[in-house]
């Protein structure tokens, strides 16, 4: 059995019902949503979806081709977006795993068992187990990561054209030497995550040079 398939099998084959596989994208991002998905497929061959694996192994032409695919054939599937502001608040990890959870009750199709990409998430009230590199092992970790990382490139695209200057739609928000160099000559805009270490460097070196928060940047850190 392969096409990381052999373990949601075992899952199934286990009596332990339907198997959701979850997983992120943007939780290493310093701008934009953490955004997760989760996704039930059908226990059976699938050769429509061959060459899935991890988001971050795939092209992204391959993502954009999978995508579609994906939630054509899966029994479930959700995507949650948890904003910047929700992650300076509450930190990385809670937004991620409340992520995940939300995800999980997302579904149209209540599953029996959860795999997740290495993370354990407290809260989550149905069994579930963290597999190491999950994404390339567990074929619905695989599509979940790429639900994921799809849906959150988009989001990313639309904030360029919101907020220019920062480069959102090639960096998707991470931390590039580039992207921080426009947060210094810009300041940050309201999906900067303004907590990060990054981020207040180079919002400081902004300040410095005589920049001054916008009225929306202040709503949205008070």
């Amino acid at each position: 059995m392969t096409g990381g398939r052999a373990l949601d099998h075992a899952v199934v084959r286990a009596g332990l019902g339907l198997v959701a596989g979850v997983d992120e994208a943007g939780r290493g991002a310093c701008c934009g949503p953490l955004t997760a998905a989760a996704c039930i497929l059908p226990d059976r061959p699938l050769p429509e979806l061959d060459g899935l694996t991890d988001s971050k192994q795939l092209s992204p032409a391959a993502r954009e081709r999978l995508e579609p695919v994906i939630a054509e054939v899966a029994v479930a599937w959700a995507v949650v977006h948890v904003s910047a502001a929700e992650i300076d608040e509450r930190g990385i990890q809670p937004a991620n795993t409340s992520a995940m959870r939300r995800a999980v009750a997302a579904l149209d199709v209540r599953p029996g068992y959860v795999l997740t990409d290495a993370l354990r998430v407290p809260g989550l009230t149905l069994p579930h187990l963290p597999v190491l590199k999950g994404d390339r092992v567990s074929r619905s970790i695989s599509a979940a990561s790429v639900l994921a990382k799809v849906a959150r490139d988009r989001v990313m695209v639309e904030l360029d054209a919101r907020y220019p200057g920062y480069g959102l739609a090639g960096h998707k928000g991470y931390g590039t030497k580039a992207h921080m160099a426009s947060v210094s000559l810009h300041g940050g805009c309201p999906e900067h995550r303004y907590t990060y270490a990054n981020v207040a460097a180079a919002r400081a070196q902004w300040a410095a040079a005589g920049g001054r928060e916008t009225e929306e940047e202040v709503t949205t850190q008070s």
